[in-house]
């Protein structure tokens, strides 16, 4: 069975119950054109492993060394690096430059082993969470209340005090595919490697056959009951891909009571058009029915299952990204 995409915290968290040491890096501010976003982690162990980034490779290196010593030394640092773009092309970028990086080890003079247990716990149950922490390392909480805007736009940043920097730690990006054809075997890795969860949902087991799809947990139930066990919610896809209004249908209706970021339904105008008749008779007004990205993906001439893909994919992180 494909695991969940784990993040920075499960691996520290996991160094941790190894009986490693572990810290937390994280970007809490940019400026010009740093090459990773706020909140942007990577997390280094007591030997000097590393998962994740927050340059994109230019300062990695020297963040272990700062990552080391506050692990040594038991207390946070906060690290600001200049990326020149001179040294920015060196390393393959476009250009240069700045930000600041705070890091934290977990324990002593760290993140507590709780707190970060407790975040681990959060973000496995789909529970939006904030971390807040001081920059100078004096203080640090989680919260699920009073930041609906910051999860809404999956943005974290350093408060109006200036000495404040929130985490937003929202659920896993997921993507629930009905129907495993062609098209879902080249967009479930696509999907996986762009950071979404996936899961296939087919009752023919020939179809969704595990083997055939190694990078996802694969359901062999029917949609209805399929996903009442998953789950829909606002960090989820949804992409259609049967074209047969047996398997698509109990889906959509699911769907268009829920509040998933994306739906979309493989099959041509004509039986889109046939689809918006049916959900209307379901009794679903223009509004609802219009989240329905039908011709599914965006128009790109894509022709073959993986240039299909591929125009879904973009589809679903431009919904995601521009609301």
């Amino acid at each position: 069975m494909t695991h969940p995409i784990a993040g920075a915290p499960e691996q520290a968290l996991e160094w941790i119950r190894a009986g490693k040491g572990a810290a937390l890096a994280t970007v809490v501010e940019t400026w010009g054109s740093a090459p990773r976003r706020v909140g942007a982690q990577m997390v280094v162990s007591s030997d000097a492993e590393m998962e994740g980034s927050v340059s994109g490779g230019c300062v990695e290196g020297a963040v272990v060394v700062e990552a080391l010593e506050a692990l040594e030394e038991g207390e946070s640092r906060l690290l600001e690096y200049g990326v020149s773009d001179g040294d920015a092309f060196a390393v393959g970028l476009a250009c240069g430059g700045t930000i600041r990086v705070l890091v934290e080890p977990v324990g002593e003079g760290g993140i507590p082993v709780a707190v970060l247990e407790t975040l681990v716990a959060h973000r496995a149950d789909r529970r939006p969470v904030a971390y807040e922490v001081g920059l100078d390392g004096s203080r640090r909480s989680l919260v699920t209340d009073g930041y609906e805007n910051r999860f809404r736009t999956d943005r974290s940043g350093v408060e109006e005090d200036g000495e404040t920097f929130v985490a937003v730690h929202n659920p896993p990006l997921r993507l629930v595919v009905v129907g495993a054809v062609h098209i879902a075997q080249a967009l479930v890795p696509m999907a996986r490697i762009a950071g979404f969860d996936p899961v296939v949902i087919d009752p023919r087991e020939a179809f969704g056959a595990p083997a055939r799809f190694p990078d996802a947990r694969v359901v062999n139930d029917w949609p209805d009951a399929a996903l009442a066990e998953i789950g829909l919610d606002a960090r989820c896809a949804l992409v259609l891909l049967t074209h047969d209004p047996k398997l698509d249908d109990p889906a959509l209706l699911l769907a268009l009571k829920s509040q998933v970021f994306y739906i979309g339904a493989l099959g041509s105008t004509r039986t889109h058009a046939k689809r918006v008749e049916r959900m209307q008779e379901a009794g679903f007004d223009d509004d609802a029915i219009a989240r329905i990205h039908g011709p599914v993906g965006l128009n790109i001439g894509a022709a073959s299952p993986a240039e299909i893909a591929v125009s879904i994919l973009a589809q679903m992180i431009d919904r995601l990204r521009r609301p």
